[in-house]
């Protein structure tokens, strides 16, 4: 099974929420990164979502931009981000491990080797930001050769038909983005979420993770008790961004997602859905 669904089949079990932390693939050092990934699952992270440097980051706010130029200024290549997730995995062979990225690089080394490497180095599956839906055959089709997935973006404003389209091949969740705009975007209001959350649950029970615009424990916390996931990317960051040594960057990490993970397992409001059952149901 991939570890991706193994996972959230055992968040439903548990009644929890789970949190994936998003961090950018040789940000702000690339020799802190793998450290970084297991400080992340030590604070309580079930998922990681690791970004792939590019230059043209059309999704991502200034934050993750500027780590993304970071990362790339120190010579941050595709195949070293694969050789950051295989030395993960020497230690961590359960956590799942999400690239998310654009399709620029994976055609530059094609895509049935970029899918190959990926499974090979311990990927569980790609969010590709701008292979949409309609496009995306061929990916899913290797994906599903390597027992990876690709991880559909849904948002507030996706149409019926189109919503329709993608329930119908989602894999391991779907990233329900939170708002109109880029990552890091202040305007989150978690109120409006259940109307489009529970739009998608009509059409499939694949999970449903939320990102963009959460920055703290406390929206963490809200967002739990409507979807299966919790996506943290730009907040944290920041707070790396900011780490002079891995020390320092282990201990922020720490300080910031052990909070959020608290917050998350402390609401006791959890929904009865397809996805997660209520908290106390038998």
């Amino acid at each position: 099974m991939n570890r991706i669904d193994a996972r959230f089949a055992k968040l439903r079990q548990s009644r929890r929420a789970g949190l994936i932390p998003y961090i950018t693939a040789g940000h702000p050092n690339p020799d802190w990164t793998v450290s970084i990934m297991h400080a992340l699952v030590e604070s309580g992270a079930d998922l990681i979502e690791l970004g792939v440097p590019f230059s043209d980051v059309m999704a991502d706010g200034p934050v993750i931009q500027h780590a993304c130029a970071r990362a790339l200024e120190q010579g941050m290549t595709w195949q070293q981000v694969l050789a950051m997730v295989a030395e993960f995995r020497r230690r961590d062979p359960h956590t799942p491990v999400v690239l998310m990225g654009y399709m620029n690089p994976m055609e530059r080394r094609g895509m049935e080797a970029a899918v190959g490497e990926s499974a090979r180095a311990g990927v569980d599956g790609l969010l590709i930001v701008d292979c949409p839906v309609e496009e995306s055959a061929e990916p899913l089709a290797l994906l599903a050769g390597n027992d990876m997935h690709q991880i559909c973006l849904a948002a507030p404003t996706t149409r019926p038909a189109r919503l329709e389209r993608l329930a119908s091949v989602a894999g391991g969740f779907i990233y329900m983005v939170s708002l109109k705009g880029v990552t890091g975007s202040a305007a989150l209001d978690i109120d409006s979420l259940a109307g489009p959350i529970g739009r998608i649950r009509e059409l499939t029970d694949c999970p449903i993770a939320v990102g963009f615009g959460i920055r703290e424990a406390a929206q963490a916390a809200a967002v739990a008790g409507i979807a299966d996931g919790v996506v943290i990317g730009s907040a944290l960051v920041s707070v790396l961004d900011e780490c002079k040594n891995l020390p320092d960057a282990v201990a922020a990490v720490r300080q910031f997602v052990e909070p959020i993970r608290k917050a998350m397992d402390n609401n006791r409001e959890l929904p009865s859905t397809p996805g997660r059952p209520a908290v106390g149901e038998t």
